[in-house]
């Protein structure tokens, strides 16, 4: 156990380097070594490609060029921490996804050289002066992760009411600092490393790499602009995994939106908003012998109980592992199951109003669709927090309800109902939840469906005045 002794009192180095220097582990020395300028970072013989034709050698992971470079600098020893590091590593669920726990424990299976802090002015003008050595700059790397810890308030203890954190998220190009230069200076200073890293792959558009001199960068906010910034949230959320990179295509984002939130999310609660079979505008009870009768008896009901049941706790697992698109995978899921339910239930067969011998059953098919809807917003909040507030809002669920804990309130928790009370929706939210977007050469084509939609509305209901005057 390494315990932390303060710093020497005739150093003006930053703290914890001033710690690091005091118990011996920074040294001055020659060293040689590839280096590549665009990464700020020496590489081994295994981390480079030799191209064959011309004899320049290239980062493995970044594709820069590196040169041969010999200087002297101030050293890290982390070849005397490495056992540290990996022990740490090995921790149970210490580096997530798993693959790149794998990736450091092969680094750390080799011997690794110490580390260079400093570079020299001449090359590295523009960092952080070494104090007291004016031809030494202060290596990039360790005055950003030092950043970490001073954000926080260090050397004075408030950082330790956040330090160390639970969770770092990094990407998986700085897996090397973060993973193992990181612990290494944190072990040597006597402070605890974080808790876990979760590691994320990066973005491809339409399966290249994204680069300026491809043309193919993303624009956040044009992007936000063409999908809304909700709709830009949740398809990165959908599609993004940590152990893999990510595709961005406009032609999936368009699929995804459209289908997901447009249709499968916002048009059942329009559907089950509507005013032909809602008249009321109630967010009803479920009635429990319907209920009953529509769990027995029909098989979409079953599957819907069965998506709802388990939810909260598929949900829970997903969120605490970070898969965010399986969180979005079991909610549409159950969404799905929703709309199936809805069809097969066929609630325009049942004529709306209180007094009619159907009412009881209509209410109850409602209740059951809106507990879906009510249930996936929740569990959605953390992906979709303006879009799930608007769904929320328009099924008038108290914010004080809107909590995990709530997740087994439904009729798919027991067949008495469990569901909220009877109570009206909030009139002054839409059920109008996400427009379906239309790329501007679909416009026409999307406006003549629309008319031939509203021009079959229009012959119906001149067919039903026929047949109501002639009866």
């Amino acid at each position: 156990m390494i315990s932390f002794a303060p710093p020497s009192s005739d150093t003006n180095w930053p703290y914890l380097i001033s710690g690091l220097q005091s118990r011996g582990h920074i040294y001055s020395a020659a060293y040689s070594g590839w280096y590549c300028v665009s990464d700020e970072t020496f590489l081994t013989d295994s981390q480079l490609r030799l191209d064959e034709a011309s004899g320049a050698r290239y980062s493995l992971e970044s594709g820069h060029p590196v040169e041969w470079t010999e200087e002297t600098n101030y050293m890290f020893p982390l070849s005397q921490f490495q056992d540290d590091v990996r022990h740490w590593v090995k921790q149970e669920a210490r580096i997530r996804p798993a693959k790149f726990e794998k990736i450091l424990l092969d680094t750390l299976s080799e011997p690794l050289p110490d580390v260079s802090i400093s570079r020299p002015a001449n090359r590295v003008h523009w960092a952080i002066p070494v104090p007291n050595d004016e031809t030494q700059t202060v290596y990039v790397w360790l005055d950003a992760l030092i950043n970490y810890l001073s954000s926080l308030g260090y050397p004075n203890e408030q950082y330790l009411a956040h330090w160390p954190p639970a969770q770092q998220v990094i990407g998986k190009d700085i897996l090397k600092f973060h993973g193992i230069y990181w612990p290494a200076f944190l072990l040597a200073a006597g402070l605890e490393p974080p808790r876990q890293l979760h590691v994320h792959s990066h973005w491809t558009v339409d399966g290249q790499k994204m680069s300026k001199s491809k043309h193919n960068v993303v624009d956040p906010v044009e992007a936000a602009k063409q999908y809304t910034m909700e709709g830009l949230r949740y398809f990165l959320l959908r599609e993004g995994v940590a152990h893999s990179d990510g595709n961005f295509s406009h032609v999936k984002a368009l699929r995804i939106l459209n289908s997901e939130l447009a249709d499968t999310l916002g048009n059942l609660l329009s559907r089950a908003c509507a005013k032909s079979l809602n008249p009321q505008q109630m967010y009803p009870e479920a009635h429990v012998e319907h209920l009953s009768q529509l769990l027995q008896h029909l098989d979409a009901g079953k599957r819907l109980q069965e998506a709802l049941f388990h939810l909260a706790g598929r949900c829970e697992q997903h969120y605490e592992g970070n898969h965010f698109h399986l969180v979005a995978d079991t909610a549409i899921a159950a969404l799905h199951a929703a709309n199936n339910f809805f069809e097969c239930a066929k609630p325009w067969e049942l004529k709306a109003g209180g007094s009619s011998p159907n009412a009881q059953r209509l209410q109850t098919i409602i209740a059951m669709t809106m507990d879906a809807l009510r249930l996936c917003g929740i569990v959605l909040q953390p992906m979709m927090p303006q879009l799930t507030s608007r769904l929320l809002d328009k099924l008038n669920v108290p914010i004080a309800q809107r909590s995990w804990r709530h997740l087994g309130e439904s009729f798919a928790t027991a067949t008495s109902g469990n569901g909220p009370e009877s109570h009206q929706l909030d009139e002054h939210s839409s059920a109008l939840l996400f427009q379906r977007i239309v790329e501007q050469q679909d416009k026409p084509r999307e406006q003549r469906a629309q008319s031939a939609a509203q021009s079959k509305r229009s012959k119906s209901k001149r067919e039903r005045k026929t047949s109501a005057t002639m009866s």
